[in-house]
């Protein structure tokens, strides 16, 4: 009797064990499950609450690891300069993030948030972090394989501070330098932006050989998600006015605007972030035609779709004018997670009252949770929720400095080069009697790294580590060549002193988004003054640090040389290196350089293209002489006519382009 009553018992633990055991296996924990099986399982166990909040990114100024925990939050950014603390270092960024992660792992599944930064030209948000050259500089490079180091090396140092995710890359086609956001367009030629995707490969890792197309790939725990911006039409709105209606038939759209999302949905972008600006009059935000019917089904995008920053906000004029409706409208349209980013309880409750009506269908929930899930699986988010201090070293490491220093070196564009044709000006000689550097961006860190850098504004000043064009110029000459620096020379200062030849450093002030919408394109006073002054007195080369060309046909004749040094970011080495011809000039303008405001928008293909310098223009110079060199000016008018007509050719091949682009990828989508 005692022995069947032990037996019996024997057998209930027995049982109970392996109860337990089953209990313990779940499908969604165990990364040899096939993601698709992993997404499935977990979406099955998930209340609606624990999906929405999935779909809701919140600022990090109102997370907390108890708002985490109770609205199961599904992701966290830091919007422009937003950061743990002042000049913060990766300790600091790194304990912030882990413990909103922690937060969010106490919840009953356990999902772990996901962080995303704008990382849009390096970790520029940060501290010491290597600031590269914006986008604009990327595209007079060429170099797409230089775009893909830049991915890597960003990824790193995004991983410094704990962070799995960026808002990068912006692949807008910037049809009008108006704009405010040009600077962060690689071109105004599509083709150059679809090369410049590789950063994504850079960003996430080169995408398996195999891997299905549509689907996000992220490497490993030195890569990041990326996320392809904004789709679409976002560079070509009417004026260059940000935020407005791109106004473009359906060539013009799959031929221009669409093209660098196909190449960044093949190379396996995770994520894809809505334009706030409308196409035809329709807000994107709201276009289901083109965010589920285009985007998800026909080019098969399997990551999640993100809003911007109170994007669904934005669907009604004026701005959150009726929020229930842009929540309707939004997630309908087919975004999967909305950048709240503040008032994220009044989301919530919203969207779940849209569910319970049955506005917005439940599978359209599950889709978006799916997507989210997919993503964070991939990146293997699950298996490493909590970040480290391994990459911590990475942050302003001397290898991307040096990077970026290249970066800088390539993407200068030489316009001008001697006012004679039988004599150019550059390279510069390292040994002269006395050299003056002048303007306002000579000696401001903050100007030539521009906006989204420390602070959404950018700022003026020693604003994070880097060598000013001032500091790299003394640097780069002869140690007993001494070189005066004056921001804003007058004539009498001129008149009283005797310098061997000037660099003078100009353009414009950061600025970002709307707040950089220009209609004038004018250089920052006292700039115009800076070269009158200096020019007509001594011979001088004109580097122009900028976003996008600006006005500057009155003051050509006046100077012996033009570089467009765009904004290069902290490695102001690099412009020295190319002006003292220790390097030579390689960059050609991503964008044409108009004469006059009032011929915007111009760019290559158009029918009145009479630009100061066309698309494709830069000049090369032999960089192995001293000083000035008796080689043939590069800046005559001849050469210049000469690349015009080229440029009209190139426009009627792309128009021919055009018609094709829309060709291939009516037949992708086949």
């Amino acid at each position: 009797m005692a022995c069947s009553s032990i037996s019996r018992g024997c057998l209930l633990l027995l049982l109970c064990f392996a109860w337990v055991g089953d209990a313990e296996y779940i499908k969604y924990k165990d990364p040899k499950q096939p993601v698709n099986t992993r997404i499935k399982d977990l979406l099955g166990r998930m209340t609606l609450a624990e999906k929405i909040g999935q779909m809701t990114q919140i600022e990090r100024s109102v997370a907390s690891a108890d708002v985490m925990r109770k609205y199961f939050i599904g992701s966290i950014l830091s919007g422009g300069g937003s950061v743990p603390a002042p000049q913060a270092t990766p300790a600091i960024w790194v304990n912030m993030v882990n413990e909103f992660q922690k937060g969010a792992l106490s919840t009953r599944l356990g999902i772990p948030m996901i962080y995303g930064i704008d990382a849009l030209h390096g970790n520029n948000n940060v501290y010491n972090a290597t600031i590269f050259p914006h986008n604009v500089g990327l595209g007079a490079t060429r170099d797409p394989d230089l775009a893909r180091r830049i991915g890597e090396a960003t990824a790193l140092e995004v991983r410094a501070t704990g962070i799995p995710y960026t808002f990068a890359p912006c692949i807008a086609v910037c049809r009008d330098p108006r704009w405010g956001r040009c600077y962060e367009s690689y071109s105004e030629d599509h083709k150059i932006v679809q090369q410049m995707t590789d950063i994504i490969l850079g960003l996430q890792g080169e995408i398996p050989v195999n891997q299905t197309k549509g689907v996000p790939y992220v490497a490993g725990k030195d890569k990041v998600a990326a996320c392809a911006k904004h789709f679409v039409g976002d560079g070509g709105t009417h004026n260059g006015i940000n935020e407005n209606n791109t106004i473009v038939d359906e060539h013009g759209l799959l031929g221009i605007h669409m093209p660098p999302y196909y190449d960044s949905i093949i190379k396996g972008v995770a994520t894809v972030m809505v334009s706030y600006s409308s196409l035809n009059g329709a807000k994107m935000h709201a276009n289901h035609d083109l965010v589920t019917g285009y985007l998800k089904s026909k080019l098969h995008f399997r990551g999640f779709v993100i809003s911007d920053w109170l994007g669904i906000d934005r669907i009604t004029t004026p701005p959150d004018a009726n929020y229930t409706y842009s929540v309707q409208a939004g997630i309908n349209a087919g975004i999967d997670m909305v950048m709240v980013p503040f008032n994220f309880t009044r989301f919530i409750d919203d969207a779940t009252s849209l569910v319970n009506k049955r506005i917005i269908s439940m599978s359209r929930i599950d889709d978006a949770v799916s997507r989210i899930l997919r993503v964070k699986f991939t990146m293997g988010l699950f298996e490493n929720p909590l970040a480290d201090l391994s990459f911590a070293d990475q942050l302003g490491k001397k290898e991307h400095r040096e990077l970026a220093r290249e970066a800088v070196r390539k993407s200068l564009v030489l316009l001008k080069n001697g006012n004679t044709p039988d004599q150019q000006f550059l390279p510069l000689p390292k040994k002269a009697k006395r050299i003056l550097v002048a303007g306002s961006h000579a000696s401001n860190l903050g100007y030539q790294c521009g906006g989204w850098s420390i602070e959404w504004m950018g700022g003026s000043g020693d604003i994070t580590v880097g060598t000013t064009i001032l500091d790299a110029i003394k640097s780069t000459v002869g140690e007993s060549t001494p070189v005066v620096y004056s921001e804003n020379p007058d004539d009498s200062f001129m008149k009283n002193n005797d310098f061997s030849f000037a660099i003078v450093v100009v353009g414009e002030t950061p600025y970002a988004e709307t707040l950089g919408d220009n209609t004038d394109l004018t250089i920052l006073d006292p700039g115009p003054d800076t070269i009158r002054n200096v020019c007509s007195r001594v011979k001088c080369a004109v580097v122009i640090v900028s976003g996008r060309p600006v006005v500057i046909e009155p003051y050509l004749p006046l100077m012996e040389a033009l570089v467009a040094a765009w904004l290069p970011g902290t490695e102001g080495q690099g412009v020295a290196d190319v002006l003292f011809g220790d390097y030579g000039f390689t960059g050609k303008l991503p964008r044409t350089w108009f004469k006059s405001v009032d011929q915007l928008p111009m760019n290559v293909g158009d029918p009145h293209y009479d630009p100061l310098f066309p698309f494709q223009f830069g000049l090369a110079v032999n960089s192995s002489q001293p000083g000035f060199s008796s080689a043939k000016s590069h800046g005559d008018k001849k050469e210049i006519a000469v690349c015009v007509v080229l440029s009209l050719l190139l426009s009627m091949m792309l128009t021919f382009d055009l018609g094709i682009g829309i060709f291939q990828h009516r037949a992708a989508l086949l």
